[in-house]
């Protein structure tokens, strides 16, 4: 038997507002400079890709998805913690987790009262023991969706049930290094760094500067209220070049700039650009990575190539991780593993094959033609780069 979930989704915010007006852009404008205040983040747009991410925490239950907030960096000391500590401050029922289980989050999800979750840390999740941590990885991708639910037996011995618990909420983390790609393309990332010697900021002290921090989150929730059904309609505009996945994490965000108005829309979407490219290019998987490499830096207009030559070019970069991959160079095998998951226009696995090399002999290696598909599905817009100076293109035999 499976239950539909015993509670509906509720918000941590009043009904209704009935004091004077409240101006969005002015209060997204205090917001700002709240976290300004206490926080260096590493590019302009961060401050406002935060600002709507902390507003939205307060309309979440008017939107179809809702993005995470990652702050993340490669080493500590970065201010990672501090920025969730001004998060905590300015969103709706701030819950702080860390080392909380799966289990423990979507029961106070599924409560009273939904949560904003603040969960700090988030490496020791996600690091070298990420096996042990599949059911946390899965609430944390249900929950992206309002849609989204965690089902779990309830009950004793043969008097169980399937029950099925909400698992929709907002969710900031912070931690070191990276998060899986599942969570990644689900969230708004803010690569932190560590300040400069020239970069201050105001000490935070929790006693004085909570209150604070309370107050402007107040009167953001005061506005929340007065543009509910605007947002839960809103179709807001997307930046050119804005689609599929990164579309669904700042449709919500977008949404609450065009509410709040002023200038916000305009450096919202700025900041949407700003973002969503320089996540794109932080990290890619070695799959594509390798596809883009080989492209740009060794065929670069070649229609084929030995894999001894592939190999040689590719372990040659010096900005590149082929040359140490796992401990040891890629190998035509590892290289083999890596290109046979992807397939050519025909939807035939991309394999090696026999090439006549202008000296005579028949050797392995790749065919450009081959990869043609996966180059357009998967990477990023080519390089302008002359033809390769030591392989001119050849007719394939």
């Amino acid at each position: 038997m499976t239950e539909s979930p015993s509670q509906p989704l509720k918000s941590a915010l009043p009904p209704e507002h009935t004091g004077p007006r409240v101006d969005g852009s002015a209060v997204l404008d205090d917001v700002e400079a709240f976290h300004r205040r206490f926080n260096v983040f590493p590019l302009e747009s961060a401050y406002v890709a935060v600002t709507l991410w902390d507003a939205h925490a307060h309309l979440v239950d008017c939107f179809d998805a809702t993005p995470r907030l990652a702050f993340l960096s490669p080493e500590p000391a970065s201010g990672k913690s501090r920025a969730l500590e001004i998060v905590e401050t300015l969103v709706p029922a701030p819950m702080v987790a860390v080392s909380a289980s799966a289990a423990a989050l979507f029961r106070s999800v599924a409560g009273d009262v939904r949560p904003t979750v603040l969960f700090d840390e988030i490496d020791t999740v996600f690091g070298p023991k990420a096996g042990e941590n599949e059911e946390l990885r899965g609430w944390l991708n249900a929950g992206h969706r309002r849609s989204g639910v965690t089902y779990r037996c309830v009950g004793d011995g043969s008097s169980q049930n399937v029950q099925a618990f909400p698992s929709y909420c907002a969710v900031a983390v912070a931690g070191l290094g990276s998060l899986p790609d599942t969570i990644l393309t689900r969230s708004v990332i803010i690569r932190m760094r560590r300040r400069a010697p020239n970069e201050q900021v105001e000490p935070f002290r929790q006693r004085v500067h909570t209150d604070e921090g309370n107050e402007i989150r107040n009167r953001l929730a005061a506005w929340a209220t007065t543009v509910r059904e605007q947002v839960a309609n809103a179709w807001p505009e997307m930046p050119e070049g804005i689609t599929d996945r990164p579309a669904d994490v700042w449709e919500a965000l977008l949404a609450v700039a065009d509410a709040a108005g002023g200038d916000w829309p305009e450096r919202a979407r700025a900041a949407c650009v700003e973002l969503v490219e320089a996540a794109r290019d932080v990290k890619a998987s070695n799959g594509i990575r390798l596809l883009t490499d080989l492209r740009d830096h060794v065929f670069r207009g070649a229609e084929r190539m030995p894999t001894a030559v592939i190999l040689e070019h590719l372990n040659a970069m010096d900005d590149a991780p082929w040359a140490d991959l796992n401990g040891k160079a890629l190998d035509s095998r590892g290289l083999a593993k890596l290109l046979k998951e992807y397939v050519t226009a025909s939807n035939s696995p991309i394999v090696a094959r026999n090439i006549r090399t202008n000296a005579g002999p028949i050797v392995k290696g790749y065919y450009a033609a081959d990869l043609h598909d996966a180059w357009s599905r998967y990477c990023p817009p080519p390089l302008e780069s002359p033809l390769h100076p030591l392989q001119a293109p050849e007719t394939a035999h």
